[in-house]
């Protein structure tokens, strides 16, 4: 398979150095960004194979961004993570096309057999 391009959005930096470290070590080619307007902002430059998105961000929450990539009609499969998110966040992600939502922290091998998943879905 190619390499994946990842855009791994996350407000907890040290989380979030570690894991794009891990998955890089997976073959992934990462970008980060540390909040939700941030991802917003890294996708007005380039769309990624994969969003890894933290559910709960300032600024621009997952829910937010995911609002966004529907109104612009940009396809692209989401992860979502979180460590605490409600019933209700949950559903909304999953109406506005989640592919999946992980619990934090992630164990590395689901989450890249998760991501490329998700790619090989919105492929065909």
């Amino acid at each position: 398979m190619k390499q994946l391009n990842i855009l791994l959005a996350d407000d907890e930096r040290d989380f979030t150095e570690v894991l794009s470290e891990r998955l890089r070590m997976r073959g992934f080619k990462v970008t980060v960004a540390f909040d939700g307007q941030e991802a917003i902002d890294s996708l007005k430059e380039y769309i990624p194979n994969v969003l890894v998105l933290d559910m709960k961000m300032p600024r621009k929450n997952g829910i937010d961004v995911m609002r966004w990539l529907n109104t612009k009609k940009i396809e692209l499969p989401v992860l979502i993570l979180t460590g605490y998110s409600s019933e209700t966040e949950e559903e909304e992600a999953w109406k506005l096309g989640v592919f999946d939502i992980l619990r934090k922290p992630p164990e590395i091998d689901i989450l890249s057999k998760a991501i490329r998943e998700a790619y090989i879905k919105k492929a065909h």
